[in-house]
């Protein structure tokens, strides 16, 4: 059966590989949901209400990290195993947990798991997706297992073997696929705030997981030949794509970070108290865990107003493209900016390191930042009207689970059957509205409209 018989039978029974998506994540977060309720997976023996199960489930399955509870003192370690589980299979996907199913059992890869691997990932072909996913899932044990072992340096002498191990493996799995949740039993990542092993470890996987798998190989490619073009050509010698991850990436990050370090400085409950390098360090920490990341070193609900509104537009843009990372995604806000900029400029075209941007990809990244918006607003609305808790503090929350992040201003806990109900809404939406929505309006475009109306001015600005 070739692809354009398969995409016509799909349509006929009313299955898109958008719904099949959709459906698999709704369905992982049941069956995490289902077996988190068990007395077993509490420390002290006792059913969890369904309720608390979906929401910590779809918290690990959306790689957020919001959680009702402290994640080492109620749940028993089969429990830690069920979540970690969990936020694997949310950090790589459904799509790709499942096609590394079939490898490991020998079963052959077929056209239908090639289409949902080509909508999952976003590509345009299905030339090389089975090796692509290998690559990805090789890259992910490589980085994960080296984040474990650097972080062992620090939490085996402390914790000792057992405990240390679990921990350094923990963390490793939830930073690298953005998730935030650890099993420390204290306040985040907050007594390590001086720590520049565990501060560099988690930050480098946060960013790693964030910043999308296909520049990944494009940055291994392009390295691998320094020797012939000159390291100094390198960047440019990247694709389009991979130049402006990289570029929005590092502004975002530093920019951020010395934002939030001149917004901080002097504020005696966050960085005031500590020592120059030492806020230089922490300051470039929730800037880049503001990246759809969840830890934390500092005090989230002792920020300044204006720190917080830096870190929700931080958590809003969140990662980039086919990574771990949520958000609107660093293209998303790239090209709108690049779009705004051609308007300025009296350009025709959507022009970025000399080369012009199909103007269907800026339709795109407009209508996914719309709805995203608009998501926001409704959320927020909601969220105000069934808990009473400060606008502040509220809108922090929802765009910490719409963007997937999982920073909270201590608000989690306290909220009640409908806030939780529309908190777990969010995750779900962040973990695969943008996805979604993409692929939506690809399968959309590719249809051939016939009917052309007529073009008529209208006012704008």
């Amino acid at each position: 059966m070739n692809l354009d018989k398969m995409k016509k039978r799909k349509r006929e029974f009313g299955i898109t590989t958008t719904q099949m998506i959709a459906c698999g994540f709704m369905v992982v977060i049941l069956i995490g949901a289902l077996l988190l309720t068990l007395p077993c997976m509490t420390k002290s023996g006792q059913w969890t209400s369904f309720v608390d199960a979906l929401f910590m489930s779809t918290t690990s399955v959306c790689v957020t990290g919001l959680s009702l509870v402290n994640v080492f003192e109620y749940w028993s370690f089969l429990g830690q195993v069920v979540i970690l589980v969990l936020i694997q299979i949310g950090g790589i996907g459904v799509v790709s947990m499942t096609i590394l199913f079939f490898m490991l059992i020998g079963k052959k890869v077929t056209l239908k798991n090639r289409l949902l691997i080509q909508e999952s990932y976003n590509m345009n072909s299905l030339a090389g997706l089975v090796r692509t996913t290998k690559n990805i899932l090789k890259g992910i044990a490589v980085v994960e297992t080296a984040g474990a072992l650097l972080y062992c340096i620090q939490f085996v002498p402390q914790f000792g073997p057992g405990r240390g191990i679990w921990i350094s493996v923990f963390n490793s799995v939830s930073a690298f696929c953005n998730a935030g949740i650890d099993v420390l039993g204290g306040d985040s990542l907050a007594q390590y705030y001086g720590n520049p092993l565990i501060n560099m470890v988690t930050m480098l996987l946060i960013i790693l997981g964030g910043i999308g798998f296909f520049v990944w190989w494009d940055t291994i490619h392009v390295v691998k030949k320094w020797r012939k073009t000159g390291i100094k050509n390198c960047f440019w010698k990247l694709n389009l794509h991979s130049k402006m991850v990289i570029t929005i990436t590092f502004f975002l990050i530093f920019g951020g970070a010395f934002a939030i370090f001149l917004l901080e400085y002097s504020n005696p409950e966050t960085i005031g108290h500590m020592t120059f390098l030492e806020k230089i360090q922490a300051s470039l920490f929730q800037s880049v865990t503001t990246r759809t990341a969840g830890f934390s070193t500092i005090n989230q609900a002792e920020l300044r107003e204006s720190t917080s509104l830096i870190s929700m537009i931080l958590m809003f843009i969140g990662g980039s493209p086919v990574g771990t990372a949520g958000g609107v995604k660093t293209m998303t806000i790239a090209l709108i900016a690049a779009s705004t900029m051609s308007v300025v400029k009296g350009e025709k075209e959507v022009v970025v390191f000399r080369r012009a941007i199909p103007k269907e990809t800026v339709r795109k990244a407009i209508a996914v930042f719309f709805i995203s918006c608009t998501a926001l607003v409704v959320m927020v609305v909601l969220m105000s009207l069934v808990q009473d808790a400060p606008l502040h503090t509220i809108v922090y929350e929802v765009v910490s689970a719409l963007a997937t992040v999982g920073l909270s201003k201590n608000f989690t806990a306290s909220l009640n059957l409908l806030g939780k109900i529309i908190i777990i809404v969010c995750m779900y939406i962040g973990r695969i509205g943008p996805i979604s929505m993409l692929i939506a309006f690809r399968i959309r475009s590719k249809q051939n409209i016939k009917i052309h109306f007529p073009e008529e001015e209208v006012i704008v600005g």
